[in-house]
């Protein structure tokens, strides 16, 4: 039997969604133009007013928002309430350049955790359940969105954070955890550690809810075979409200986007056209409910493609695939576009393990990339000539997948540095040479 949180909305007709949309994208764009001078002046010098919008079929009217436009406007230019009407902030990781910050209302977090709430009872959450978040807390979004979803649905919520693995395996075997969330790479290796410790049989999970980094359905099958659990895809940004803002249900086809709070376009990432459904192209959200933050056609820079085919689920919100990809992380190595989540398909395919590292160099003119990967308790009892000839069957897999040459070295087991959060998978030292 499916679950739903909020079912007739989460089922609610076509008709009925776009009628949502059309009021809440002119209220929304009305609120920012009067609060917001950052967006009046965006919005002038495209030539374009609120009364010029009047439904979804004059979004394409008004100018994009980027990560640029964010940097620009930091700390509190995007803000369309004023500061005593805020009571929260969440924030990226700060990795490069300014951080992004992110501002809620009361408002904006009772809906930021309706939609995690949605998200728990796809995966088949109920008020029975034990559910362990695993995501980080503090700035990060993960840990705070699930937390909040978790308690709206009124499941024993274990506020874990991220790390301290045997903790966290105490907790899941003492408190019989039933739903796990946490980002992929951390599953595995949660996974890895449970078998390491011969503990399988006091593991009580039914679901994991997976998100923040990308991840293949080779990975998904092997995650769920190693913790006997379903694994579910969630998404989101913190520019948007964190995770959330699309979930996967029983059908593990593609992501629900909860429509009743954002429009979705997929655009050429190159031209800014909007693309037809089922065209592979990046991800432009706007923000129709939300307040203090409420971002129009913000590009993600996610790829993605979009369906409206029914769902088995009930559901009517349409459907993201997994990420396929970022127009601002691919690799371009010797003029070929080449995605991480490409060679992870590979090495899954290939039997191996989802702990890798990929390192890309160049020496003069000429780019190398080397992928490390670790070995399978299978492979650490092979001889060295038979390791080889793995390794060269997957140089050549890797061939037929990406059109280049990489270098492949399987190495022992522990040897790649494990990730608690989200997993660095890719070094690029190219990069250096510009510093």
């Amino acid at each position: 039997m499916q679950n739903y949180y909020q079912k007739e909305i989460e089922t609610a007709s076509r008709e009925q969604l776009r009628a949502w949309q059309d009021e809440r994208l002119v209220k929304t764009l009305n609120h920012v133009w009067n609060n917001n001078e950052y967006y009046r002046s965006k919005m002038k010098a495209q030539g374009v007013e609120p009364g010029d919008v009047k439904s979804c079929e004059d979004l394409w009217k008004l100018p994009f928002i980027t990560k640029d436009d964010l940097r620009e406007a930091y700390p509190y230019g995007l803000m369309s309430m004023p500061l005593s009407a805020c009571n929260k902030i969440q924030s990226t990781s700060g990795t490069t350049g300014k951080r992004v910050i992110a501002f809620y209302t009361q408002h904006d977090m009772d809906v930021w955790y309706d939609m995690c709430a949605r998200a728990i009872m796809a995966a088949g959450g109920t008020k029975e359940d034990v559910v362990q978040v695993c995501y980080g807390y503090g700035l990060f979004t993960g840990g705070a969105g699930l937390n909040g979803g978790s308690e709206k649905v009124g499941s024993l919520t274990l506020p874990m954070s991220s790390g301290n693995t045997e903790r966290q395996l105490q907790f899941m075997v003492d408190l019989q955890t039933t739903i796990l969330c946490c980002t992929p790479s951390y599953a595995s290796y949660l996974a890895e550690s449970i078998i390491e410790r011969g503990i399988r049989d006091q593991i009580h999970l039914k679901a994991g809810i997976f998100g923040a980094e990308a991840w293949t359905e080779e990975m998904r099958h092997d995650i769920e075979e190693k913790l006997g659990l379903k694994a579910y895809d969630i998404y989101g940004l913190t520019e948007l409200c964190g995770p959330g803002v699309a979930f996967e249900c029983s059908e593990q086809s593609g992501m629900h986007i909860n429509e009743d709070h954002f429009i979705i376009e997929t655009i050429d990432p190159k031209t800014g056209k909007v693309l037809p459904e089922g065209e592979r192209g990046e991800m432009v959200f706007t923000a129709i409910t939300k307040e203090a933050f409420p971002l129009m056609r913000y590009r993600t820079k996610d790829i993605a493609i979009l369906s409206r085919k029914p769902c088995s689920c009930g559901r009517t919100f349409v459907k993201m695939s997994k990420i396929l990809g970022r127009s601002d992380d691919m690799l371009i190595i010797k003029g070929v576009n080449v995605f991480p989540s490409q060679i992870e398909q590979v090495l899954l395919a290939q039997g191996l393990t989802s702990n890798y590292q990929i390192v890309v160099d160049r020496q003069g003119t000429t780019d190398s990339i080397d992928v490390l990967v670790e070995m399978t308790p299978e492979l650490f009892s092979d001889t060295v000539g038979a390791i080889h000839q793995k390794e060269k069957a997957v140089i050549s897999a890797l061939k037929d997948m990406l059109g280049i040459m990489a270098n492949v070295s399987i190495v022992e087991p522990k040897s790649i540095v494990r990730s608690e959060g989200k997993a660095v998978r890719v070094i690029d030292k190219r990069k250096l040479y510009n510093a």
